[in-house]
């Protein structure tokens, strides 16, 4: 189901690519990054949503069996035991179609970059 072929270039054109149940889960993860980090930017890259502050804090991609959740590979060692149940790989968690989406957990692992990606970035300001 991931619109592989066409180049987005704006958040809103991915979403629109998708039928309406995944535009609806989709839209509720955007919400829940937005609401943990109000201040980070918005972006396509890799040709799929992200949000950065500082640096990349998570990118999310829809496909036909799932939701795949990319919060760098820090976040998900450090959520592990709360990710019992999904399937991951090093950086990914991937969330079923159809099942309710962990939107508390994502906001968590948002804010858990930010204060990651914020330590970085004070501590190259310091060298």
């Amino acid at each position: 189901m991931k619109a592989d072929s066409k180049k987005f270039q704006t958040v809103d054109e991915y979403i629109a690519e998708f039928p309406p149940k995944v535009k609806a889960s989709l839209r509720s993860i955007r919400k829940a990054i937005r609401e943990a980090a109000p201040d980070a930017e918005e972006k396509i890259s890799y040709n799929m949503p992200a949000f950065a502050l500082n640096g990349v804090l998570a990118y999310y991609a829809a496909y036909k069996e799932h939701i795949g959740f990319y919060p760098m590979p820090s976040t998900i060692a450090a959520f592990r035991k709360k990710l019992d149940g999904y399937a991951l790989s090093k950086g990914t968690v991937r969330l079923p179609l159809g099942e309710p989406l962990p939107l508390e957990l994502i906001a968590d692992m948002v804010r858990f970059r930010v204060r990651e990606n914020l330590l970085k970035a004070g501590m190259k300001g310091k060298k």
